[in-house]
């Protein structure tokens, strides 16, 4: 089959991309496929010119373009198969802001957020106590994320944001353990417990630095909460209406409470991501999970 493998892209999360990419052609020539690389920050205007020529689009992309499905809507213009969700149910989960609305309309449970798309005007006052985290709407990879204990630094996280051109969200702190947990077409896979080594929260320094966390799978947590976890992570897929894959991040209180924080479209696909960890759990190789998602894409491609 031929492959075009879409990665890098002009976002915060560029660099992230061709790290997976390198691993994910490797694999696939492993497996026998032709695989051509593209890059879409040179590229961009020959991407359905090239797709066209091609089987089958790979996407390895983090942020916008990629998961805001602006990708997707152009591959499905052209009839080229792709893994993952389609253009709608990406762009709703890049959003958090929107996400939170559809994780609370389906019954999940998700934190109280403030919603900042532009700078607020002067005397505003956050609607929630501190400590508060601070995001950025549509990014990933734990950029511009923050704790914000007092306004000073809840100034200067915003001020971050907002001259990157991106929106705010304030969530209050919620103490507890991290736990993330895929899906892989119709079915959860286990979670992963995620124990930061470099900081109180699992931040870009701890997700991409050597030995910045350590991740767990399955996660040694009771077997109720495991089915919990999966069950809103499916719930949740489902609600965003996603399809293929997706992975969805949680916080487990000390009381014994889940928080879905969000949803992630397109995953980091390394062999040591997560959800590659989580396949390989339930015994799936690498190369046998690249062979799934694009079986998955395939079948959605011809619906």
């Amino acid at each position: 089959m031929k492959i075009l493998l879409i990665a890098g892209g002009w976002s915060s999360e560029r660099e992230i991309s061709p790290k997976g990419a390198k691993i994910i052609e490797k694999t696939l020539l492993e497996m026998g496929h032709e695989v051509e690389f593209f890059d879409l920050l040179p590229q961009f205007d020959q991407l359905l010119a090239r797709a066209e020529s091609a089987d089958f689009a790979f996407l390895i992309l983090h942020g916008s373009p990629g998961e805001d499905g602006l990708v997707q809507a152009m591959l499905e213009t052209g009839g080229i198969p792709y893994q993952g969700s389609g253009p709608a149910g990406s762009f709703l989960a890049l959003s958090k802001a929107a996400a939170k609305q559809i994780f609370r309309r389906a019954g999940l449970p998700t934190a109280d957020w403030e919603f900042l798309p532009v700078p607020p005007k002067a005397g505003w006052e956050p609607s929630m106590p501190y400590p508060i985290f601070v995001k950025s709407n549509t990014g990933g990879s734990s950029l511009r994320l923050g704790r914000a204990a007092n306004r000073a630094e809840l100034d200067k996280a915003l001020g971050e944001i907002f001259a990157a051109g991106e929106e705010a969200l304030l969530e209050p702190e919620i103490r507890g353990k991290e736990l993330t947990c895929g899906i892989l077409g119709n079915e959860p896979l286990p979670p992963v417990l995620i124990e930061p080594v470099c900081g109180d929260y699992f931040d870009y320094e701890s997700k991409y630095a050597e030995n910045g966390a350590r991740e767990l799978c399955p996660a040694p947590i009771d077997e109720k909460i495991t089915a919990m976890v999966q069950e809103f992570a499916m719930a949740a897929h489902k609600a965003l209406g996603l399809s293929d894959y997706s992975r969805a991040d949680f916080i487990l209180d000390t009381a014994g409470n889940l928080t879905l924080l969000e949803v992630n479209t397109l995953p980091g696909m390394t062999m040591t991501s997560l959800v590659p960890k989580e396949a390989k759990a339930i015994g799936l190789s690498f190369p046998e999970l690249l062979a799934k998602l694009i079986e998955l894409g395939m079948k959605k491609g011809k619906n």
